[in-house]
């Protein structure tokens, strides 16, 4: 301590903190008194009175302390009060060793009261509860026995030892009888209850089938792809240029008008929807080296109304050559093998003259009946009307305006075009004598062709 600290006070006491005191009760924790010399200080007015002051202070400190003491051990021990001492057994402290416990008739009647209980169990739970109670619990009486054995005689232990194992035995056995008849019954149930029968045949969501006009599509573009024609493809929503201008249909033509042909918004943006695929042929011209081979599968749309051989949206499938060299003999050998892989082999073709703007000459391609063969013999028939022909599409060498309006050389190049509508071909094929059948979407009209899975 510093010198400063340590020069002598004529007015300082140590006098015992009341208030520690009476918080603590330790005599260690007592403070010394702060230093008065004011004129407030009892005592401080009168000279040579300050060591009769100390020893009344002191004395008084320690009345007040003895008086905290008892204040803390009543509230230790007063029940009833937060804090005060609980009995032992709400302490989870053992009950009393009873020697009696251990007595022969009453190891016996705990016996058969737990074994009563037990064969009466209802459900596993139950069971592992009463196992708690009688028998393994720190209050089930086999064991407040077994503490008893401490407080018998040596004598007497072995013997009261044995009593006590054979009845706890009895009580384990009759547990474990009953706990293999409750897991039995339980396994029992839920085999019952959950029970799947593995051999029913497994729910299965019937496929869908392809739709004939996809199939034929894909059959015919095969047929293309084999000879070497390639597969173009455009938008449905097409420019005017390409659906007509290029094509060689006049302004004046009747196809443009909106009784054909559906346009789209806005009004003169020349937008429409394609009435057929030759658009495609343009594109491929412009986009294409040449020589060029294509085959165009696509979907077309014409303001018509619907009945048994019109519709508003139909399938087409045009093809396009153009080559060096190109003459009506080629246009006619591709549709002789085309007729064949749509009817079949041994059907006679014959090219009638037409007319199409974009294509000149342009002719018809009529096929045979593949029903009637035009024998008068199997006639009456449904699918030619005892014409002996079945008309199939419109084709021709391709006009020269079209090849100019592409950017390809007339004097150099030359080819042929043709076409056909994919549901008037199913119809031929299948007999099917409604278009609308081909849109009803009714599964089962693909399913009568073979197409499903």
């Amino acid at each position: 301590m510093p010198p400063s600290t340590q020069s002598a006070d004529p007015h300082r006491s140590d006098v015992p903190d009341p208030s520690a005191a009476s918080a603590g009760g330790d005599s260690n924790s007592r403070r010394t008194a702060p230093e008065h010399t004011g004129p407030d200080r009892p005592g401080a007015d009168r000279p040579g009175s300050t060591r009769a002051a100390s020893s009344g202070a002191a004395s008084d400190g320690a009345a007040l302390e003895g008086a905290a003491l008892e204040g803390a051990a009543s509230k230790r021990t007063e029940p009833g009060r937060p804090g005060s001492q609980r009995p032992s057994s709400q302490r989870g402290d053992p009950a009393p060793v009873d020697p009696g416990a251990l007595d022969p008739d009453r190891l016996e009647e705990v016996r058969v009261q737990a074994s009563a209980a037990i064969a009466t169990a209802g459900d596993l739970d139950e069971l592992a509860a009463l196992r708690t109670l009688h028998l393994d619990g720190r209050g089930a009486p086999l064991a407040l026995a077994r503490r008893a054995l401490g407080a018998l005689p040596q004598s007497e232990r072995v013997e009261a030892g044995r009593r006590h194992n054979t009845a706890t035995a009895a009580v384990r056995a009759a547990y474990e009888a009953r706990l293999a008849e409750l897991t039995a019954e339980r396994d029992a149930r839920v085999l019952v209850e959950e029970r799947v029968d593995v051999t029913l045949p497994g729910t299965r969501r019937p496929r869908g089938a392809r739709h004939p006009l996809s199939t034929l599509s894909d059959h015919l573009v095969d047929v293309f792809v084999a000879m070497g024609y390639e597969v173009a493809e455009g938008p449905e929503v097409e420019h005017d240029w390409f659906n007509f201008e290029a094509l060689n249909l006049g302004p004046d033509h009747p196809a443009r008008s909106s009784h054909d042909t559906l346009y789209v918004d806005p009004v003169g943006s020349g937008l429409l929807l394609r009435t057929h695929t030759s658009p495609v042929q343009i594109r491929t011209l412009l986009s294409r080296p040449l020589p060029v081979y294509v085959v165009c599968p696509g979907r077309t749309y014409r303001n018509d109304a619907i009945d048994a051989t019109h519709s508003p949206v139909f399938g087409q499938l045009e093809g396009l050559a153009v080559d060096e060299g190109i003459t009506m003999a080629d246009l006619r050998g591709t549709l002789e093998a085309f007729a064949q892989a749509l009817f079949g082999s041994g059907l006679a073709t014959r090219l009638r003259p037409s007319y199409f703007p974009f294509t000149e000459p342009s002719a018809e391609l009529d096929v045979a009946c593949f029903a009637c063969r035009g024998e008068p013999a199997r006639q009456p028939c449904r699918v030619c009307s005892d014409e002996g022909w079945i008309e199939v599409g419109g084709c021709g060498m391709v006009d020269s305006n079209v090849l100019v309006a592409c950017g390809v050389d007339p004097a150099r190049y030359s080819g042929f075009a043709f076409g056909m509508g994919l549901e008037r071909a199913a119809m031929i094929r299948h007999d099917v004598h409604e278009i609308r059948d081909f849109v009803d979407g009714d599964v089962r009209f693909g399913l009568s062709f073979g197409t499903g899975n």
